[in-house]
């Protein structure tokens, strides 16, 4: 495996060895040795499976006070896969990044806690893996909307397709209020 950091800091694109001969292929999407001697020495709770249509976004999100690690893989289809930093007192508060991540091409993104996380499916469809670091709470969801000016994203569509939620998140900056007021900052 290769463990690729990227210019975000604890934000890691993971290439697998993929061995392929005639019958297939075959290859390690996670080993915790491996992934600890790279650093990334993290304990994964829950394991998410979701499918989506050409066209969707889901997207941006994470959780405040139990923040989660995921690690997101494609196991069919293509997405264009995008992290972006809401740690307050980060020095890449505000920045993204975007990686497409396929069936065809392994990758894995290691998105840690303090990271808005979404995608858009790029495929006719797409079938999206990902191991997280703690269970999914509903009551400490928090995200940012996908199109917020600030952030500046270009997902490379104008009218995704979102749930009712997705469309009702904050801008980065209405988040950060939120955060430093339940923070007591």
């Amino acid at each position: 495996m290769n463990f690729l950091p990227t210019e975000l800091p604890g934000v890691i694109l993971i290439e697998p060895k993929v061995f392929r001969d005639d019958r297939g292929f075959f290859l390690e999407s996670y080993h915790a040795a491996k992934f600890a001697a790279a650093g990334l020495d993290v304990t994964f709770v829950q394991d998410n499976h979701s499918k989506s249509a050409r066209g969707t976004l889901r997207g941006l999100h994470a959780q405040h006070r139990r923040p989660q690690g995921k690690l997101v893989r494609v196991v069919a289809g293509e997405i264009f896969d995008v992290v972006a930093d809401i740690r307050l007192d980060s020095p890449t508060f505000g920045r993204w990044l975007g990686v497409t991540l396929s069936a065809e091409n392994f990758r894995q993104l290691y998105v840690p806690p303090g990271f808005v996380h979404g995608f858009r499916v790029v495929s006719a469809a797409a079938e999206v893996l990902y191991k997280c670091t703690t269970l999914y709470d509903p009551t400490d969801e928090i995200g940012v909307i996908w199109n917020d000016p600030e952030l500046g994203i270009d997902w490379g569509a104008q009218e995704p397709l979102l749930s009712e939620k997705d469309r009702r998140l904050p801008t980065l900056r209405e988040l950060a209020e939120r955060l430093r007021a339940a923070d007591g900052a």
